[in-house]
């Protein structure tokens, strides 16, 4: 069924584009979000006295997507990420990695508009990047991929447990040899009586 925009859908077109869609896809989603409206002689009406407003609005994000281009295609992005000795990324750059950089120079750019080739990098290197802007407008960004040392931790060497307690076992037999032993008590012959007692008598 046709369809006119209300608003901007990047996967379907802009405010004021006519679309033919799914007859489900209209009620489900685009109807329910007031991103499209019925394809009618009274919406056909309103959209046409709007057509001044709508088309000053598409002239501003003309203007505002070459102004991004120049300072997206003056931009040299650097990502450092973890890598081997022979060049291999722990992982890849991926389009979100560069959206996230863009992000950190001021630009808010969506993961989908950024195009990279193969879907992601793999290795240092130097490579270029599309963005995606407005329409037909695109920007080239250089990006270059360094690699980063991983700093691996030492481990304390594993003890055998058997050994540790047979370690602890001797050193519990060389302390129990270093103390002195009691002095054995007097012995008592029978019948007499114990020395405080005879004092006593």
């Amino acid at each position: 069924m046709k369809v006119i925009l209300n608003k901007d859908l990047a996967t379907l077109g802009e405010e004021g584009d006519v679309r033919d869609v799914a007859k489900g896809y209209a009620r489900n989603f685009l109807f329910p979000r007031g991103i499209a409206l019925p394809y009618t002689e009274s919406i056909i009406k309103l959209f046409e006295s709007r057509r001044e407003e709508i088309d000053a609005r598409k002239a501003d994000k003309r203007k505002d997507a070459s102004s991004i281009q120049e300072k997206l295609e003056a931009l040299e992005l650097t990502i450092a990420m973890p890598a081997g000795a022979n060049g291999k990324l722990y992982g890849a750059v991926t389009a979100q990695t560069v959206a996230d950089e863009l992000d950190k120079q001021g630009f808010k750019i969506e993961r989908k508009r950024i195009e990279l080739a193969g879907n992601s990098f793999k290795s240092v290197g130097k490579y270029k990047v599309t963005v995606r802007l407005y329409e037909n407008a695109s920007a080239e960004i250089s990006l270059t991929v360094e690699g980063q040392a991983i700093k691996t931790e030492t481990k304390a060497p594993r003890v055998n447990r058997r050994r540790r307690d047979n370690e602890r076992e001797t050193l519990a037999e060389t302390a129990a040899r270093a103390q002195p032993e009691p002095a054995p008590k007097p012995v008592q012959e029978e019948g007499s009586l114990p020395e405080t007692a005879a004092a006593e008598e």
